[in-house]
């Protein structure tokens, strides 16, 4: 069984999941893939780790850096989890690209992949904001993809003071 509660933000309305202790999905109303990996099975339900997204999520929209975690457990293959744990090591702030991505998955891990197939996970990232994708660029400054758009992707960078200088509308 898992959980789900909506909650409200700046750039629209959110669903997040949980199976209960850690938060397994946050979504943008209608974006792509949305809810993907929930359980058919699911009851929208108050629960503390809920609380703790929304506490989250209230100081990061006011512009500050959260200084505690959430606990987290996406559901996804080997290859998404890799990609994933990746992407949140990205700082606050900070950009990087697919390509990037796939080096260092090559050099740590071991594992020979393309950029293409780190957009693929990124693209199927379950827990938006919280698993930062929206950190992740196309070479050269490019902005692609965003499974929650290109404008609320634009939104996020802004208000980590992500300099536009670095980043260009393709």
């Amino acid at each position: 069984m898992e959980y789900i509660q909506t909650m409200q933000s700046p750039l629209g309305k959110l669903t997040a999941s949980s199976d209960g202790d850690n938060i397994t999905g946050l979504w943008f109303e209608n974006q792509k893939y949305y809810a993907a990996t929930l359980e058919k099975e699911n009851e929208v339900h108050d629960l503390f780790v809920f609380q703790l997204v929304e506490k989250w999520l209230d100081l990061y929209f006011a512009g500050s850096k959260p200084d505690f975690s959430i606990p987290i457990a996406p559901k996804g293959s080997p290859f998404r989890q890799a990609v994933w744990k990746i992407l949140r090591t990205i700082p606050y702030g900070e950009i990087v690209t697919y390509g990037d991505i796939a080096k260092q998955l090559k050099e740590t891990q071991g594992m020979n992949t393309s950029a293409r197939a780190v957009g693929g996970a990124v693209g199927h990232n379950p827990i938006s904001i919280l698993i930062p994708c929206h950190r992740v660029i196309g070479a050269k400054g490019k902005l692609t993809g965003y499974a929650g758009g290109i404008d609320k992707k634009v939104q996020l960078l802004k208000l980590e003071h992500v300099s536009p200088e670095k980043l260009y509308m393709s």
